[in-house]
């Protein structure tokens, strides 16, 4: 089986420990392709160096979280902009509104993913987008934007069948992590709605662990129990789990199909 994890943070400092024996363990666990979303400017280095040591394995993205979006925010644009010029990467982002944590800096966090979005749409990479407490704020932004070449992920998506309509309507494929495995979620009931071209799974490493790891550190390696549980609420084997997503992630970061993974 071959797995992609297409949002991890294994750059963060939860993994100064054991980093390079993380990543061989997902890959001994058939996850053999992990896709670094940035945070802010602080990130860019460690989230590269990462990629050096695994270049056929860490691939990197660019983009200022939410929850980042301070006093400085043009600051942080413009260093992203200057990392854009300067190397490769697969998509822009964590980007997207964070109505959780602080509603301070709103406003802000509106002006930068547009930001993104014109960025993405530049560069022709996908948007992957933070969701929480937002979603209706995300989709004010995608219609009134309006562009139909956009394309990326609803990070964490959980929500209700009317609303991952509207987030593939505009083009992006839902993100399913560890979430998905825990008791009574409703996204459980929407997952039997929603064809598996739309599907790409994550962890979101070091955070939301799924069962039986919840509430601890979370790790690519979990990838596949996301997708044993993706194939029981689908009805559906693991393999067929695994092929689909992974081949919507390859065609999502343009990543060629005839990669070794």
């Amino acid at each position: 089986m071959n797995c992609i994890d297409t949002h991890t943070h294994l750059y963060l400092d939860e993994f100064d420990a054991d980093r390079r024996e993380t990543v061989e363990a997902a890959i001994a666990a058939g996850v053999n392709k992990l896709m670094l979303p940035n945070i802010d400017s602080a990130s860019v280095h460690p989230m590269l160096a990462l990629c050096e040591a695994f270049p056929d394995h860490c691939y990197p993205m660019i983009g200022l979280h939410p929850t980042s979006v301070k006093e400085n925010y043009m600051d942080e644009l413009a260093a992203m902009e200057c990392w854009l010029l300067d190397r490769k990467f697969y998509g822009i982002g964590e980007c997207g509104i964070d109505l959780y944590w602080d509603k301070t800096f709103f406003h802000e966090q509106e002006y930068v993913f547009r930001h993104h979005i014109d960025l993405a749409l530049a560069y022709n990479l996908p948007l992957i987008v933070h969701i929480r407490d937002s979603f209706n704020e995300v989709i004010r932004i995608l219609k009134d934007v309006n562009k139909p070449d956009l394309r990326g992920i609803f990070h964490c998506f959980s929500g209700s069948p009317e609303q991952a309509r509207q987030a593939i309507g505009y083009g992006f494929s839902l993100g399913l992590g560890g979430v998905i495995t825990f008791k009574n979620n409703k996204m459980q009931e929407t997952l039997k709605q929603v064809d598996l071209k739309h599907l790409v799974l994550e962890t979101d490493a070091p955070f939301l662990a799924p069962v039986p790891y919840r509430g601890k550190r979370n790790e690519p390696a979990y990838i596949p129990l996301i997708a044993e549980k993706v194939a029981e609420i689908k009805g559906i084997s693991l393999q067929e789990v695994a092929e689909a997503t992974t081949a919507n992630a390859l065609k999502l970061f343009n990543i060629a199909s005839d990669t070794q993974i």
